[in-house]
This record gives structure tokens, sequence and C-alpha cells, in this order.
């Protein structure tokens, strides 16, 4: 059985899987609003000149204003002290801005979006986690059935069509757990048949999958022991001066060095 608590304030739902997951582990779900750029302290102006659409526009900056909330819900981060950067698979994570000096480690997160929603997910730094969320009315066209399964998973989805929308959020948020998006396929990842709760083996990843019906909502959420932050600069400064504290010749004196001290 599934064990969570959630709460509501300001309009956003959130949920403590804590006592369900083998770490500090939420989530966030929250209507979209209209949010202009300059409020948000987690943004890429950059990044979003980048997009073509309104709609991908209002999408991302409500993701990063939930996650900006849900930072302040974990507590002990100061937002203006970090920064979202992409791994060159373009999987997001949080790192503190060069020049900030601080290794406190910093949690993982996963945002999803759906119709006028927003969701959110942070665990505990040394995992990685995914959340994928549709509407439990919506259906997916049987077009996509091969696109996504193969074997007796994509007999089973031609014989019941209304599993696909779980299959597709189940397979997108084991995709982004892995840290891979799109790069890893879809069919590749094989979930037992009928499985709402499962553990499965992907890349060699151990991935813990859960999924439940929650406010008209289908939500999958995948999590893997896996470290996503990367090396820094400041990280190999710390690194080479501590080998040099290491292997040097360290003396400790005023003016001149006493022998044999």
């Amino acid at each position: 059985m599934i064990s969570m608590s959630f709460t509501v304030s300001d309009d956003v739902v959130v949920i403590d899987w804590t006592n369900q997951f083998p770490c500090r582990f939420l989530t966030f779900m929250a209507t979209q609003r209209e949010l202009l750029q300059d409020a948000l302290l987690l943004i890429n102006a950059e990044e979003v000149q980048t997009f073509a659409t309104d709609k991908r526009r209002k999408d991302h900056f409500n993701g990063r204003w939930l996650l900006q909330y849900a930072l302040e819900v974990w507590g002990g981060i100061a937002l203006d002290a970090v920064e979202v950067l992409r791994t060159e698979l373009r999987e997001p994570y949080l790192r503190y801005i060069q020049g900030v000096w601080k290794n406190q480690p910093l949690p993982s997160f996963s945002i999803s979006h759906s119709d006028d929603h927003v969701f959110v997910a942070l665990c505990e730094s040394g995992y990685a986690i995914g959340i994928d969320a549709e509407p439990v009315g919506r259906t997916l066209s049987e077009g996509v059935f091969d696109l996504m399964s193969s074997g007796d998973e994509l007999d089973v989805l031609r014989q019941q069509p209304s599993l696909a929308l779980q299959y597709w959020t189940m397979k997108e948020a084991v995709q982004k757990s892995a840290g891979m998006g799109m790069h890893l396929n879809p069919r590749k990842i094989k979930i037992p048949i009928g499985k709402k709760v499962c553990k499965i083996l992907i890349e060699n990843l151990k991935i813990q999958l859960e999924n439940i019906d929650f406010n008209d909502y289908f939500v999958s959420l995948a999590i893997t022991e896996r470290s996503i932050q990367l090396q820094t600069a400041e990280d190999d400064l710390l690194e080479a001066t501590k080998m040099a504290m290491q292997y040097s010749e360290w003396t400790v004196g005023c003016a001149t060095v006493r022998k044999n001290a």
C-alpha cells in the first residue's frame, strides 16, 4: 500500500513520499498561472529566448516557479546562490553559482507539465528522480503504440488501449530518472504488465517505480540511486589543494624553518 501524506498551501499540493522511498522525497502539484520572467530566480534568459511558442514559455516559467517554491519548502537553500544547468543529454540539475563556495548537497529534481498543471519532484542528493503526469481521461492514438512498446507489452496495449496512457507516463518517468530522456528508447523499458508499483533494471540502474491516480491525474514517479551533480571548477581547485596538502612537504615556521623540528 502506498504511504503518503499531503498538504495544500498557496494552491499548491505538497505530497510527502519519504516513508515510501529510501530517501527524503517530496512532490508538488499546482495550477499554472501567469508569471513574469523578472519574478523568477531560476531562469536562464538565453534559454528562454530559444522558445518558439508562448505555451513553451509559460510551461517553463511555471516549472521554475514551482521548483523555486519546492526548494523553499525543502529548506536550507539560498535560492540566489543556486542555478539550474543541464547535462549533455539535457537533464536539468541544481548547482551552486561559481563563487559562492558552498558544497552542501543539493536535491535532485524533475518537472512535468500537463494541460494547465505543473508538477515538481524533489529527492535527496545521491538519487535521481523522474516525474510525469497526464489527465486520467486522456487517450493516446494507437499509432504511437509501436513507438513506445514491443512484444507482449505491445499486444496488451492493442487489446487494452486504455492502459497506454499509464505506460506512457511510467516510461517518461523512467527516462527522466535515468537522465537520458528520449535518448533511452521507450521500447527498451520493460514494465511488468498490470503493475503500478515495481522495480525494474534499466542501463544498470535499479529504478523504483510508483504510480497513483491523484486529483484526476495519473502520476508516475521513478527514482534510482545515481548522482547527477557534475564537477565544477571550484571542486577541481579544492581537489587540487587537497592533493597538494597530501603530497607536498608542508613546514611551519617564522622567518626560518627549524631543522629537525
